[in-house]
Order: structure tokens, then sequence, then C-alpha cells
């Protein structure tokens, strides 16, 4: 692969005005940071849960905050790529015009990642998987497509991501977001169909990337940028070289930022998130500076600050000094796996703690099970109302349904699809809200 074909400034869905990627296309990418960030999908974020969901009085991280702070740690690390480039190739403003563009792509690929997720975070996704697999929707299996069939019982946000900007949903205009296609694939994690994905051997075909329905959309996408094919059926591709930037961005927010919020929320103790940031900060003045400062959350903060500061630097060594294996298809780990010791191990000693004490706290678990309940029950109303459409009450379960969702297609996947489209969209209240009127458990108002 070369920069010059995976830094594509074509956009999606106005493929016609595209004259190449010139010195006047420099805007593009900045133009795609704001059309996402000022989108409807990426305000709802602001109450869809990253790890602790609804979590009351105590102000935590949610998906439009965290995707906010990738967004800052994706422009550092694409940045700090270019600039050891230059370093090293001088006239790269000549040969590769748009290279120095890196940090915007990945900048707009951060805010646009979490975009497929459904409410209540992978308790959404699972419940959603679930009511395929051992709920109602078994019923359908025999009426759509093996491949079909394995998008619905593995639902993926990171494929739904790529749905919403590029579907045309009803009276929504031509081209969905209209991004450049650099940026679309930049998110693509895990680029290949759901009967290639949940395969841990490597790294592009851990989950999937895209449903049926986009396959042909994201193969025109990849074949533009010259990515690298591994097979045509299944399709499986190997990974545009930025996501292994957006990843990273990633990994070092939740990894750090989770610690952060734990403490507020009293999960962990200040000393438990001291010791394990101390050794991110690379810095042995450290302790005498935090000996100043009164306030536990000050302190943190500033441990915060220095630790992703530490990982951005590690991270982009590794994609600036791999950067042949990237390109080649070859490197079939993170950037966070591939960072050098000690602090390989401090990150694992973090997941570790995370997964023991934050992500399976009572309170956690026990939201994320009522939230998988709200998931199954608005499927099990809406995808029948929606394919049946017989009764009164299905009709007037559709009539719910905004218009953007509905579709003149009769095949059941696609039905299907319509109304996942509109419970995935939800915001975590909004779920719940709608859950409980339709299930009667409150009567709504006239207001």
């Amino acid at each position: 692969m070369n920069w010059e074909k995976l830094l594509s400034a074509k956009r999606w869905g106005n493929e016609d005005r595209f004259a190449g990627n010139q010195k006047e296309a420099r805007s593009e990418f900045q133009r795609d940071y704001d059309r996402i960030i000022f989108s409807s999908p990426f305000r709802r974020l602001q109450n869809k849960t990253q790890v602790f969901p609804l979590p009351g009085s105590v102000f935590v991280h949610n998906r439009l905050t965290h995707s906010l702070e990738v967004a800052s740690v994706g422009r550092s690390l694409g940045t700090i790529f270019y600039n050891k480039f230059k370093t090293q190739d001088p006239n790269v403003d000549e040969t590769c015009p748009l290279l120095c563009e890196i940090g915007n792509i990945i900048a707009s690929a951060c805010l646009a990642h979490d975009l497929g997720n459904p409410a209540f975070g992978h308790s959404g996704e699972a419940a959603i998987s679930h009511y395929f697999t051992n709920g109602d929707g078994k019923a359908y299996q025999d009426q759509v497509s093996k491949a079909e069939w394995k998008d619905l019982i593995n639902f993926e946000g990171n494929a739904n991501a790529l749905r919403i900007l590029t579907h045309q949903f009803a009276g929504k205009g031509t081209g969905g977001f209209a991004l450049t296609y650099a940026t679309l694939a930049a998110i693509a994690k895990y680029p290949c169909a759901s009967l290639a994905g949940h395969n841990k051997e490597n790294i592009y075909t851990k989950k999937y990337g895209f449903f049926q329905s986009e396959q042909s959309g994201f193969e025109k996408i990849a074949v533009e940028m010259e990515l690298i094919k591994v097979q045509e059926e299944p399709m499986v591709y190997k990974r545009h070289p930025l996501v292994y930037l957006v990843e990273a961005a990633d990994d070092i927010c939740y990894n750090i930022i989770d610690l952060e919020d734990a403490h507020r929320l009293k999960i962990l103790s200040y000393a438990e998130v001291e010791t394990l940031l101390i050794p991110l900060c690379n810095d042995p003045k450290l302790p005498e500076r935090l000996a100043t400062i009164e306030d536990d959350d000050a302190k943190i903060t500033l441990m915060r600050a220095k630790s992703i500061s530490t990982l951005i630097g590690l991270c982009s060594n590794v994609f600036y000094e791999q950067q042949e294996a990237i390109l080649s298809g070859d490197f079939n780990q993170s950037l966070m796996d591939a960072i050098e010791q000690p602090f390989l191990s401090v990150m694992k000693e973090i997941e570790r703690i995370s997964y023991k004490k934050i992500y399976n706290y009572a309170s956690v678990v026990q939201i994320e099970v009522a939230g998988y309940k709200v998931m199954g029950g608005l499927l099990e109303e809406f995808i029948p109302a929606y394919l049946q459409n017989e009764s009164k009450y299905h009709k007037k379960l559709v009539e719910l349904i905004p218009k953007q969702f509905l579709t003149q297609e009769t095949d059941t996947y696609t039905k299907i699809q319509s109304v996942l489209d509109f419970i995935s969209g939800m915001t975590d209240i909004y779920a719940v809200e709608l859950f409980r009127k339709i299930k009667g458990i409150s009567f709504p108002s006239m207001s």
C-alpha cells in the first residue's frame, strides 16, 4: 500500500466531483471532522454508555466525551508521525501533499468510531445478538441468507458505524455523511465480512467491519485506496494503516480514563490508581510534585495527563518504526501490544484490574443486565410489528418508527435492519422511556 492512494480525499456519494488529490483538498478532512461533530448521531453519544451506564449525579465519561478525547489523542499520534516522516524526507509535502493531513483524518475517524454502538454499550450489542440466537428472532433464520444471518446473530457496532456513515436513509439525501474515503477506511478496524469475523488469528478478523448491505460499498473504498485483499469469499481485506493509530488512541483513552472514572465513583481508591499510573508517567520528580497537591482528583488528573503523553510517544514510535510491515499488511498486533517494557506489563496490569474491579463492579453489571432487557424488549415488539404489520397493534408500533428508518424493500433482512437502525440509534434514556411506555410500565403524557 502507498500513502498517496491511502489518503484519498474522494467523497462518498460525491465521487463525480473528485478531481484527484490536490493541495487545495487539504481542508477536506477538517470538513469531515466538522460534519461528524455537528451530526445528530454524534450528539446522541452524549447519552450512550461508555463504561458506567446512567451514572447519576457523578459525571463520568459517556460515548461523546470519550470520542472527543480519543480524537484529541488521535490527532497527536498522526501529527507526530507526519513530523517524523518529514524529518526523514524533507520533500514529502511535494511527493505526498496530503500526508500532513494525517492528524485530521485520524481525529475525524476517532470521532466516528463509536457512532454505531447501541445504547448500553456492549450489553446492547449482546442483547441484539441474543434476540436472534435465543429469542423470538430465531424464527427469521430461514428467511435470510447465511451471511445475512451471521450479521444478525453477531451484531457489531463497528459495522453499524460504517452503515450510519454511508447508508442513504429515507428523506436524508444521498451519500450519507459524504465523508472522504480516507476517513471511512480509517474506522474499519476489522475489514472483513461477518462470515470471516471472530477469527482471533488475525487482528483484522477478530470481529467484522461491514454488514452484507454495505459490503459492495466497502469494496468500492478498498479498491480505490488499493487496500490489500486477503480473500474474495467471504471478503477479507488488510487494514488501512491509519486504523492502527485510531485503535491506539482508543486504547490509550479508555485504559487510562476508566481508572479516573472508577476513582470518582469510589470503585478504586486513590492508592490503587496511583500504583497503576505512576510507572506510566515516566517522571522521577512526579512524587515530589504530587506531594504539593492536596486534592486526590487533581493528583489523578495530573497522572492521567502524563500517562497519556507517555503512551502517545510509545505508540507513535511503534507505528513509525513498523511502517514497512504495516504498509505491507504484515503487522498482526495492536500498537499498544507492541510497546516496550516495562510499560507493556503496566498496561496489562491495568487491563487485569479494570476487568476484575471496574467492568465487573456490581452496580455496573446490574444496570447492564437491565439494559439488556430493555433492548431485547424493544426488539421483540418492533421487529414482528414491522415484518408482519397485520394487527392494529402492529400498525401503531410502526407509526412510532421515524420515517427515515423505513424502507421500500420487502425482504426480511432489509426490514430487520431498518428496525435495528432505529433501536441501535437510541440513547440509553430514550430506550428506557420507550420500553416502559410500550410495555405499560409507565403512561406517556401529552406534553
